[in-house]
């Protein structure tokens, strides 16, 4: 998990619920990442999956580092 992973949490819950609500990915871009469409639309849409494809990641596989990180930290402080 990166410092920008931590910085983004929020981010990519909110990713998560608007891909729940199936909300257009050019108004999450614009609301969540402050990105505008109209401006670059090919980069504005890769910006949007990247971080989506974080977000899910996050789900799978980086929750599981974040409790793995969090009992090394209990661990360590124990001693």
């Amino acid at each position: 998990i990166t410092i920008y992973d931590e910085e983004h949490f929020v981010t990519y819950l909110r990713l998560l619920d608007a891909q729940t609500d199936n909300a257009d990915w050019t108004e999450v871009a614009r609301i969540v990442l402050h990105r505008d469409p109209a401006s670059d639309v090919a980069r504005t849409r890769r910006c949007w999956e990247s971080h989506l494809a974080r977000a899910r990641w996050m789900t799978k596989v980086g929750y599981r580092r974040i409790l793995e990180q969090a009992v090394e930290e209990a661990r360590l402080d124990r001693h």
